[in-house]
């Protein structure tokens, strides 16, 4: 939300937002800090999971044990008590208060982090997976950026080449503990049971991912252009209807689903082998033995093919993705999760978090897009970001820029090629712009 927004306008009332926005909103590096954030929201989901999972026979308040085993065996309360006050209460704070919320060294602190995850290389095979979907659909991936140098190039595959080793191996262990039932799996469960319900919970949590970002690239379509596809056209019926409240209302459920989902598949990839007993995975050391039991390797699993890559699929394919019956399917079940205020006590904890942190909508502090416009210190054009992305270009041209501005044929005629992805002739483009210029002088 604050990447089209002027530094000039916050950098003195919010010192410290800027010192994180000031490299986040450069390049690629917004890019990058989602995908470090994905694996630690992943590998935190984990960590809760093995803090909070009761242990055997344990009592509480001397409840009866049909309480216990639905509230804190399965997980549900730790389920309900991370979603509320770990994500949505401050989703709900963050979408409107982002200047405030981001003006604290915690978040300089966690952005740096996510940072230094995406630096590590850890999950750059990610981006040969998304090469990989763009060259399939006919869309080239295009950076911010300038072409990398050669020592850059060799760096950036050698990281995608390591993070492919991670992951094969991260595979690897998980999928010999599930086979021998050494993870924290709950007793009971067949070790082929054990294995499929994890697939189809990465694929559950994967769709759910890639619902996000499909439901987002077509909220601005027409109905004209959201296809044929009876329900692709059957989900955006659903998903826009009325004053549009069930957007928000399936992200509420979708993050219900998601945690729900994550803890799951917690418990069912990490491993529960207690080192030394001559035991160990592959025959590995007590040390390594008690690092793979951390479920560090599961977080990369499900971050990669879990999370990133599905988004990746939904990004260049949103209309053909939202065409899996499943799709609608999910998106029911995720409107009636919130329908059923399950989680609406995220409102009251956001509601007295912003009181107790003094927290104002960004508005008091950078005025409504119209009035800085009126400033002179206009947001910065979408088209402007889709003309960074077309063939041929790294920065953009002033000649262009002024014409978007002043003929909206022209814009839209931007707007088009980047949206199609048309293969242009820089040269004769350049040939078109000034011809559309002498056309404006002639008008004037």
């Amino acid at each position: 939300g604050l990447a089209p927004i002027n530094f000039e306008l916050y950098k003195d009332s919010h010192p410290i937002s800027y010192i994180s926005t000031k490299v986040c909103h450069v390049g690629d590096n917004l890019d990058r800090y989602l995908m470090g954030r994905q694996f630690m929201v992943i590998f935190i989901a984990f960590c809760i999971n093995m803090a909070g999972a009761p242990i055997g026979g344990a009592e509480l308040w001397g409840l009866p044990q049909w309480i216990i085993d639905v509230f804190l065996v399965t997980g549900f309360a730790m389920i309900l008590f991370t979603c509320m006050i770990g994500q949505l209460a401050t989703q709900v704070n963050a979408s409107h208060c982002m200047l405030d919320y981001i003006n604290t060294y915690f978040a300089v602190f966690t952005f740096y982090t996510a940072m230094a995850i995406e630096f590590s290389g850890l999950m750059h095979v990610s981006y040969f997976i998304q090469k990989c979907v763009g060259w399939a659909a006919g869309k080239p991936i295009q950076s911010n950026e300038p072409p990398k140098s050669a020592v850059q190039a060799a760096f950036f595959w050698f990281r995608v080449v390591l993070s492919a080793v991670v992951l094969g191996f991260s595979l690897a262990v998980t999928l010999e503990g599930l086979f021998t039932g050494n993870t924290t799996m709950w007793d009971g469960v067949p070790n082929a049971v054990a294995v499929i319900l994890f697939f189809v919970l990465m694929s559950v949590v994967g769709l759910l991912e890639g619902m996000q970002i499909a439901f987002f690239a077509v909220a601005k379509l027409k109905k004209s252009e959201r296809g044929r596809a009876p329900f692709a056209l059957k989900t955006c019926e659903l998903l826009f209807r009325g004053d549009g409240h069930n957007l928000p209302g399936f992200m509420i459920g979708r993050q219900l689903c998601v945690v729900s989902c994550f803890f799951i598949i917690a418990r069912v990839t990490s491993l529960n082998v207690e080192p030394g007993n001559g035991n160990n995975i592959f025959g590995v050391s007590d040390a390594a033995q008690t690092f793979f039991n951390m479920g560090f390797l599961g977080a990369v699993i499900t971050t990669i093919l879990g999370s990133i890559t599905w988004q990746l699929v939904a990004s260049a394919f949103p209309l053909a993705f939202l065409s899996n019956p499943m799709v609608y399917v999910f998106l029911r079940i995720c409107l009636f999760l919130e329908a059923t205020g399950i989680a609406s006590g995220a409102w009251v904890l956001a509601g007295l978090h912003k009181r107790v942190a003094g927290f104002q909508r960004d508005e008091v502090y950078i005025g409504t897009a119209e009035e800085r416009e009126a400033k002179d210190l206009g947001d910065q054009k979408e088209v402007e970001h889709a003309l960074a992305k077309l063939p041929g270009f790294t920065t953009m041209p002033e000649a262009l820029i002024k014409l978007m501005s002043q003929d909206p044929s022209v814009k839209e005629f931007v707007r088009s090629m980047s949206a199609n992805n048309i293969d242009v002739n820089v040269g004769d483009l350049q040939e078109h712009i000034k011809g559309l210029q002498l056309q404006n002088e002639e008008k004037v």
